[in-house]
């Protein structure tokens, strides 16, 4: 039931059963079947329907509040009570870049004060993370923030902000960017992710036309690749892909540098598990090396940034 009360969740939020089903990786019948399903087992219908479309109803509205608590409390299941707590279960989503930086010094910090704390970290792209939370798959992500609003039930705090810059091979010569992501075959941040997007509309904003090589979803993928003489790309300047391998160089965007948010995406704090807040906080103190760091380098690396 579980699973039908989350579909229905799904469906409400997003306005339609194909809209949700798109979301949460499901058919259009089988986000209607589940509905069905939902609608016998309670006895009565959640939406009124007209012809193909379907509109929440008043019983529908009573019922979404108590699905919304029932799943933020199956969702806690795993902890363990009281002062048993510290040796419960903290589920955290993350990003590839933030893994082995933010949230590996902020663990450390975590575990130095929860020591029987078991945490189980889901990898993945900021869009499926986002979705897994709001799934109750896990408690928080730490992700980039999406480009569209945040869902008024969840709550976002950033950590850090990262600059794009351009990669490019050393063997190529030219310290103008635009001219490098006219002139050289380009290294494309997969446009599925959020920091894709973002790099997609600085393209466009900036009306620069690139001829696509290589499109791929792992920064240090892109820097890999702009090693080998592949290409140029852009991408966030990220700690974990420092130092670079030999045979890339890194150029600022100067005045048109744009930037990605990395931060705590987590359900508010009546519906989140004690140990988030701890883990916010010993992540808020991990940002803190990253920011000095990338301003160090920002301003004393001047044969690299330029």
């Amino acid at each position: 039931m579980i699973t039908e009360l989350r579909t229905f969740i799904a469906v409400c939020r997003h306005g339609t059963f194909a809209a949700a089903g798109e979301r949460i990786g499901l058919t259009q019948s089988a986000v209607s079947s589940q509905i069905k399903r939902l609608e016998e087992s309670l006895g009565f219908p959640l939406f009124d329907r007209t012809g193909r479309s379907a509109t929440l109803n008043a019983a529908g509205e009573t019922t979404l509040g108590r699905a919304e608590e029932i799943c933020a409390l199956f969702a806690r299941l795993g902890e363990l009570p009281d002062d048993a707590a510290n040796a419960g279960l903290l589920r955290i989503g993350a990003i590839a870049s933030a893994q082995p930086t933010l949230v590996a010094r902020a663990l450390e910090k975590l575990r130095a004060g929860f020591p029987l704390l078991r945490v189980h970290i889901s990898p993945g792209v900021s869009m499926r993370l986002m979705d897994d939370l709001d799934a109750g798959n896990i408690d928080a992500a730490v992700i980039i923030r999406p480009p569209f609003g945040i869902l008024p039930e969840l709550t976002w705090q950033t950590l850090v902000r990262e600059p794009y810059v351009l990669l490019a091979p050393a063997n190529v010569p030219g310290r103008n960017w635009r001219t490098l992501l006219r002139e050289q075959p380009f290294l494309r941040y997969d446009r599925a992710s959020f920091g894709g997007r973002m790099v997609e509309r600085f393209l466009q904003r900036e009306g620069l036309v690139v001829s696509d090589a290589i499109e791929v979803d792992e920064i240090s993928g892109l820097i890999h690749l702009a090693s080998k003489g592949l290409g140029v790309a852009l991408v966030p300047w990220v700690e974990a892909h420092l130092p670079l391998p030999p045979g890339v160089r890194m150029l600022s965007l100067g005045e048109a540098t744009f930037h990605r948010e990395i931060g705590l995406l987590q359900r508010k704090p009546r519906a989140s598990p004690p140990l988030v807040a701890q883990f916010a906080q010993c992540l808020r103190e991990a940002a803190e090396p990253a920011k000095a760091g990338r301003k160090k380098f920002l301003t004393t690396s001047k044969k690299i940034l330029k």
